[in-house]
């Protein structure tokens, strides 16, 4: 998935930390409009969306996927383990279909149309991933996050301990590494959209 769109996204848009700050609440607009959707197939209306109600969006949404394929999308997006999505996990789920799907199949045809702005915040939230994804390989490292932070004043270098703090607000499962859905995740709560909750909490 990397490869695919890091090849189809060309130049990336993003020369610093700056230019993505510049552009939150456009992504705050994009992300909110997921909130209906969640809602709409949240069928009991419990905050969470079941492995039931997930095959009902999917197949309303004509995302054209086997059962083992929702079972391990739906096992990878609950990251807290209480067999729900919740809306930011929901909000990672669409972005990781709607990513792994061609943009000509009918399947995006009908996201978009319950999602206008769906094409292009998703796109440029992955050109943020590899902006910060330095070396290419996938996964964001501590000094991948460092040196994009200080990417556009080299001279006034962002405090130690903020980096830090960034770095560990992403790297959930403290492995040193950071994958995309662990990426999302943090940057949903940066952009602050608004939820219920602060997203789903990661034992140790």
């Amino acid at each position: 998935m990397m490869e695919l769109k890091r090849n189809s996204s060309g130049n990336n848009n993003f020369r610093s930390i700056d230019s993505i700050i510049l552009k939150f609440p456009q992504f705050k607009e994009g992300l909110k409009e997921i909130r209906g959707v969640f809602e709409k197939y949240d069928e009991d209306s419990n905050g969470t969306i079941d492995h039931e109600e997930l095959k009902k969006c999917l197949h309303k949404l004509q995302f054209h996927v086997g059962e083992e394929e929702i079972d391990d999308l739906f096992y990878y997006c609950d990251m807290n383990e209480n067999e729900g999505i919740q809306f930011n996990e929901f909000i990672v789920l669409l972005c990781l279909i709607y990513l792994l799907k061609d943009c000509s199949t009918s399947s995006n045809t009908t996201l978009k149309m319950e999602l206008p702005q769906i094409d292009s915040t998703f796109n440029t939230i992955f050109e943020v991933f590899l902006f910060l994804d330095k070396n290419g390989d996938g996964k964001l490292k501590k000094k991948d996050v460092v040196k994009a932070l200080n990417e556009a004043s080299p001279w006034e270098k962002s405090p130690s301990h903020i980096t830090r703090t960034r770095f560990k607000e992403m790297d959930w499962d403290r492995d040193g590494k950071v994958s995309f859905r662990e990426f999302f995740f943090a940057f949903i709560k940066w952009v602050g959209i608004d939820s219920d909750d602060d997203g789903p909490e990661i034992q140790n």
